[in-house]
């Protein structure tokens, strides 16, 4: 063990995914999944300071309720390594949000990341990067990639990661419509569209290889032509807000849109900044979101910004 820290800020990027191909459930009730990572500009950022007992604090540049009881994925992850490791010291936390509540871009498991890799370094654990991760994946499927970042193809629950190469940088336009949707409830309403359809999900979904081609190429076109999302048909059918916006969202000049993870937050595919902007303001006029963000990938994940 390294010699114990008074203080560590951790910062962790939000996602988007730019595929989600969804499969059969297992044995656990989990679906199989095949997605695309990439991490954006938009970060929860965690301080961790030396107390002698657990405390939680939170401040917000976006709407929404956070939980601040055992259900909060900071407090989770700071039991979890509490448990795993016998650790007695105490931490008095706090985090700062930037990426929307309840809008599939991760920001929960942003959390649990920073938090994991904070705690780590103030208590001197020094469990390294794997372990990390693989506390992470038992917190929920996305953290191991919010402490990855960049872009990675995802499989099994999303949790086994394998990093890809990206040419440029990427400008995305986050359209973020009123209410929230439950993600459990979103693949609910999957199964049971598929079970009323007889579509039988693949064992093991897949990609597209022609976005894996695009990202490492450099080329929008053929990104805008790949993106996908399995999930976007049930987020459709318990938010009628959302449709509206990716048919606008086009109609307005975007290469391509689509709902990110469980929604419901719309990743526009845009050009540049000031198509982003173009964009924006008409989605804003027409009423159809309550905000819009432009954000960029491919991120780094999670990284220490200060130890003292």
């Amino acid at each position: 063990m390294t010699a114990a820290l008074r203080r560590v800020v951790v910062r962790a990027p939000g996602k988007i995914n730019l595929s989600l191909g969804v499969g059969g459930v297992d044995e656990h009730g989990y679906h199989a999944l095949a997605t695309v990572f990439q991490a954006v500009d938009l970060h929860e950022t965690i301080t961790a300071e030396r107390a002698d007992g657990m405390s939680l604090e939170i401040s917000s540049d976006v709407p929404g309720e956070i939980p601040l009881n055992g259900s909060n994925l900071v407090l989770r992850a700071a039991e979890l390594l509490r448990t795993e490791c016998a650790v007695t010291d105490g931490a008095a936390l706090h985090v700062h949000k930037q990426v929307p509540i309840a809008g599939g871009m991760g920001g929960g498991s942003a959390d649990a990341a920073a938090t994991l890799v904070a705690l780590d370094r103030l208590w001197g654990l020094d469990l390294g990067t794997e372990r990390l991760r693989q506390l992470g994946g038992r917190l929920g499927a996305d953290v191991p990639f919010a402490m990855l970042g960049h872009t990675a193809l995802g499989r099994g629950n999303g949790a086994d990661l394998t990093p890809l190469p990206t040419r440029g940088t990427w400008t995305w336009l986050l359209a973020v419509p009123g209410g929230h949707l439950s993600t459990p409830q979103v693949f609910r309403t999957f199964d049971e569209s598929a079970e009323r359809s007889g579509r039988i999900p693949p064992h093991l979904p897949t990609v597209d290889e022609r976005q894996l081609a695009a990202l490492a190429r450099g080329d929008l076109p053929l990104l805008a032509e790949t993106l996908h999302n399995d999930l976007q048909a049930a987020a459709f059918a318990l938010h009628p807000g959302l449709e509206p916006v990716v048919t606008a969202a086009k109609r307005l000049g975007a290469p391509a849109a689509l709902v990110s993870g469980s929604g419901p937050t719309i990743a526009v595919l845009v050009e540049d900044e000031a198509q982003a902007q173009e964009i924006a303001a008409g989605l804003l006029g027409e009423g159809l979101v309550d905000s819009c963000l432009v954000v960029r990938g491919a991120e780094p994940g999670a990284r220490v910004l200060v130890e003292e």
